[in-house]
C-alpha cells in the first residue's frame, strides 16, 4: 500500500510525543523525505478549520499515533486518499485505509504503541525508531510486559544503549511539546533521519536546556497537594507547559491511586483533563465524545479539552465513573 504512494504528493498528521514523532519518521523512510509532516495544534485533539483548508491540496493524507474526530478523517477523505496508523481507542472507519490492532479487538499489551504498529505492518527489523516509541508510551511500566522488556532487552544489548538512556532520548523529544515549541515538534523527524545513532539524539543541546525548564515546571505541580476524593487523587494546575500527561502519571505511579488532573493555564477558554485510572477508561471516552467534547485516549488514559464553564459538570462525570462502588453499583452488589 504505502508503495504505490511514493512519489505523491503526501502529508503525515502525527501526535506530537515521542511515539508520534517516530511514527513519523517510519513512513518518511518508507515514502521519502519530499512527504511533508504537520501535528496539529498542540493540545487539539483535532483539526482546525484552517488546517483543514490548507491540507486539502494533497494527494494522500496519512494520520499517525493520533485519534482524530471521524468527522475531519472523512473530510480529509474527500479530497485525499486517507490512511490511519494507530493504537489509541476508535472506531474503525471502512471507507480509509485503518490499521489499528486495538480497533479490531487485539491486546494493547502486544501493540504498546503506532510505531510499533507501523514497524510491523513495514516488516522493519526491530530498530530504534519503533522501541523509543513504545518506551515513549510507557516507560519504566514497559519492562513489566514480559515479550517487550525481553525485546527491549536484546535491542539494549546488540545496540549498546541502556534502557535509561532510551528514557532519556524519550524526555529530550517529549521536551519539544512540553514545552509548547510545535515547529521543534515537526522538525525533530528530520533530526532523527539525519542522526541515527543514540548519541546525536542524546547530545542535542537545545532538548536539553528545555529539560532543565520542564523539570522544574514538574517537579512543583507534582509536590503541590492534591485533593484525594473517595481514593481518586485530584489536582488542579496552572501552567503554559503541556505537562499535564507527565504530572498525572507521576502523581499516579506514586500513589497507585486513580488520578484526575486539570490544567487552567494551557487553553484560553478551555481547559484541559486528563485521566490515568487503573480501570478501563473506554466507557468514559465514548461518553465524552458524545457530550461534544475533543477527547482521546487508551484503555488506561483519557485527555479531553473542556470549555471553562463545562469543565466542573466533566469533572464530576469522571468523579462519578472512578468512584470504587460505581462497578458494584453497576454489577447489582
Amino acid at each position: 500500500m504505502l508503495d504505490e504512494l511514493r512519489g505523491k504528493n503526501g502529508l503525515i498528521i502525527h501526535h506530537w510525543d515521542t511515539d508520534g514523532i517516530c511514527s513519523a519518521v517510519l513512513l518518511l523512510q518508507r515514502l521519502g523525505e519530499q512527504v511533508a509532516n504537520k501535528t496539529p495544534i498542540l493540545g487539539n485533539y483535532f483539526l482546525t478549520e484552517d488546517e483543514m483548508k490548507a491540507y486539502r491540496k494533497y494527494d494522500f493524507v496519512i494520520v499517525a499515533d493520533m485519534a482524530l474526530p471521524e468527522d475531519n478523517i472523512r473530510r480529509l477523505a474527500e479530497s485525499a486518499q486517507v490512511l490511519i496508523f494507530d493504537h489509541h481507542l476508535q472506531p474503525l472507519i471502512p471507507e480509509v485505509f485503518h490499521e489499528n490492532p486495538i480497533s479490531r479487538g487485539d491486546s494493547p499489551e502486544q501493540y504498546p504503541s503506532a510505531s510499533w504498529i507501523i514497524n510491523t505492518y513495514l516488516g522493519n527489523p526491530v530498530n530504534l525508531y519503533a522501541v523509543l516509541g513504545v518506551v515513549g508510551d510507557h516507560e519504566e511500566r514497559i519492562q513489566s510486559n514480559k515479550d517487550f522488556a525481553s525485546i527491549l532487552y536484546t535491542f539494549c544489548m546488540q545496540h549498546q544503549v541502556t534502557f535509561k538512556e532510551l528514557l532519556a532520548m524519550v524526555y529530550l523529544l517529549d521536551s519539544n511539546y512540553k514545552v509548547g515549541d510545535r515547529r521543534a515538534v515537526m522538525e525533530a523527524t528530520r533530526f532523527l533521519l539525519q542522526n541515527k545513532d543514540p548519541r546525536g539524539i542524546l547530545g542535542c543541546q537545545p532538548w536539553k536546556k528545555n529539560l532543565a525548564l520542564l523539570e522544574d515546571e514538574i517537579t512543583k505541580w507534582v509536590d503541590a497537594s492534591c485533593e484525594v476524593n473517595n481514593g481518586i487523587c485530584v489536582k488542579t494546575i496552572s501552567t503554559s507547559y503541556n505537562i499535564i500527561s507527565t504530572v498525572t502519571r507521576r502523581i499516579f505511579w506514586s500513589t497507585k491511586k486513580d488520578t484526575v488532573v486539570v490544567n487552567t493555564g494551557f487553553f484560553k477558554e478551555a481547559d484541559q483533563i486528563y485521566v490515568r485510572s487503573a480501570k478501563n477508561l473506554e466507557p468514559l471516552i465514548r461518553q465524552g465524545k458524545a457530550l461534544g467534547l475533543k477527547c482521546g485516549g487508551k484503555t488506561e488514559v483519557m485527555g479531553v479539552m473542556v470549555p471553562k464553564e463545562k469543565t466542573q459538570t466533566f469533572l464530576d462525570i469522571i468523579l462519578t465513573f472512578l468512584e470504587p462502588h460505581a462497578e458494584k453499583d453497576k454489577n447489582g452488589r
